[in-house]
């Protein structure tokens, strides 16, 4: 008779953070057998897979905040990481322009963010300096921050696993299972996904956009909801990509939480003009149509979104014409490149981010993981998550051996 399998962690999500745990407690517990259960057909098939790419700075998170102590962090790992493994990557360094005075106070802000946050080789410069390494850019000062990077998530994602798979042959991946339901008892886990049943006797959620859902069947009490936003992005054409050497960023707005349109050269040598930010319709829905009616009523019952539209009626006014306009987008992009014209511009991807959102409507919370007696949650990992995967594996890993006793 076979004796039945049981694992001593299975992962649910296969996204760069669920991949970074992996390698994570793999590194640290060799010994350990543990499943990674993916739902798509290949890892990194969402955020990871549609982000824009960027190894972020730190530049712009609360000094003392997980995400800027894992940014910092984890960016080093990364990018020692990628050049170990030969992972597409560049440190090439970005520019974070601003257009008129109006910006210089929050700018300054981001700026005194960066220097606490240990953001090595930052400078403030000057229209003229920006214009030195972005020569289409019209600004009256910036910050050249020359740590930041680009590099292939889902290739970096890939290897991490591959690489925590080789250190244990009792382990394993499954891809195109999805988890729908678990059963605890005080020793074990039965998870039952759409075509197997598995045993573990500890469980590790990376989640990313299924996070609270997730969170809700393993009885982890969470009163938030995740909320999805959609960005889409713009290419620019060959004809126009001598416009952009590596990556130009506006200076944020303060009061709404997200980067705002910038431009990112990719490993792949395209160039892209994005992302705007439009609540979506569908969780893991790339179009501008998609709709799926249980996640619109899943958030639409939810008063923590009202409140979100209410206190930032007029972005998203903005954000939902500019999604549906090429000349409104292009406006925008125009605010930082003049030159750029109608026909620099194609339409490109578009990625959704899971945003935790309180019953208050705030989406600005930290990282946050937490814990039951047999499993560990990642509720909220929005960016610079990619760029922080190795930093949120290890703080994941350590939260695993202290209170889990191994």
């Amino acid at each position: 008779m076979t004796k039945e399998v049981v694992y001593d962690f299975a992962i649910i999500g296969g996204g760069i953070v669920g991949a970074a745990t992996l390698y994570k407690m793999q590194m640290a517990f060799p010994g350990l057998n543990i499943i990674l259960i993916e739902k798509e057909k290949i890892l990194a098939d969402h955020q990871t897979g549609h982000n824009s790419g960027v190894i972020h700075s730190g530049l712009y998170y609360t000094p003392g905040s997980l995400k800027a102590k894992n940014c910092v962090a984890g960016r080093h790992e990364l990018v020692a990481f990628a050049k170990e493994h030969n992972i597409a990557h560049d440190v090439c360094g970005k520019v974070v322009a601003a257009a008129d005075e109006s910006e210089l106070p929050f700018m300054n802000k981001i700026f005194d963010n960066g220097v606490a946050n240990n953001t090595e080789g930052i400078e403030k410069i000057n229209g003229d300096q920006v214009r030195e390494i972005e020569p289409f850019v019209k600004a009256i000062a910036g910050i050249h921050v020359p740590c930041t990077g680009i590099i292939d998530f889902r290739g970096t994602t890939n290897k991490l696993a591959e690489i925590a798979l080789a250190k244990n042959a009792a382990s394993k991946m499954v891809l195109g299972e999805e988890a729908k339901n678990f059963e605890t008892t005080s020793e074990l886990t039965t998870i039952t996904t759409t075509k197997n049943t598995y045993k573990a006797k500890r469980l590790i959620f990376c989640g990313g956009l299924q996070a609270d859902r997730l969170a809700a069947k393993d009885r982890a009490p969470i009163k938030e909801k995740v909320i999805g936003f959609r960005g889409d992005y713009y290419e620019l054409e060959d004809h126009a990509k001598h416009k952009v050497k590596n990556l130009i960023y506006p200076v944020p707005n303060p009061e709404f939480p997200f980067l705002g349109v910038h431009f990112t050269r990719m490993t792949n040598g395209e160039i892209e003009c994005g992302p705007n930010a439009v609540f979506t319709f569908k969780r893991e829905g790339y179009g501008k149509t998609d709709f799926s009616l249980r996640d619109t009523a899943n958030a639409l019952a939810y008063g923590g979104t009202w409140k979100f539209f209410m206190n930032n009626i007029s972005f998203g006014v903005k954000e939902y014409r500019r999604a549906f306009s090429k000349r409104l987008f292009l406006k925008t992009l125009q605010r930082l490149i003049p030159d750029l014209a109608m026909d620099d511009l194609r339409p490109g991807r578009s990625g959704v981010r899971a945003m935790l959102m309180n019953t208050k409507g705030d989406t600005k919370d930290d990282f946050r993981i937490e814990f039951t007696d047999h499993s560990i949650h990642v509720l909220n990992a929005p960016s610079p998550a990619a760029t922080a995967c190795l930093a949120i594996g290890g703080q994941i890993t350590e939260m695993a051996k202290e209170h889990f006793d191994l």
